[in-house]
């Protein structure tokens, strides 16, 4: 536990920080898990809406350091790949 008092702030900042991200990780694989729900419901507009939606969210998240750069690239990526394969079946 912590004994002085800048390590007793720092506790609690770093724990108010920690919970915050958190929501902000959980908003992410949110929108993330809407857009593979349509896909596997094989709706291609709800799809897209949905990945359009989700698209400037784990940017911006990715920009603040929630996740990382790479991770955010790749599942962008493979949604997008998913949603093109899904159109393609479509037509």
């Amino acid at each position: 536990m912590a004994n002085t008092p800048s390590a007793k702030k720092r506790a609690k900042q770093a724990e108010k920080r920690r919970s915050h991200n958190a929501s902000l990780r959980s908003m992410v694989r949110t929108y993330i898990k809407n857009v593979v729900k349509a896909i596997d419901a094989k709706d291609l507009e709800l799809a897209k809406t949905s990945y359009t939606a989700a698209v400037p969210v784990i940017d911006r998240m990715a920009d603040k350091g929630i996740i990382a750069k790479n991770k955010a690239a790749r599942h962008k990526s493979r949604l997008n790949a998913h949603i093109k394969a899904l159109s393609q079946a479509a037509a």
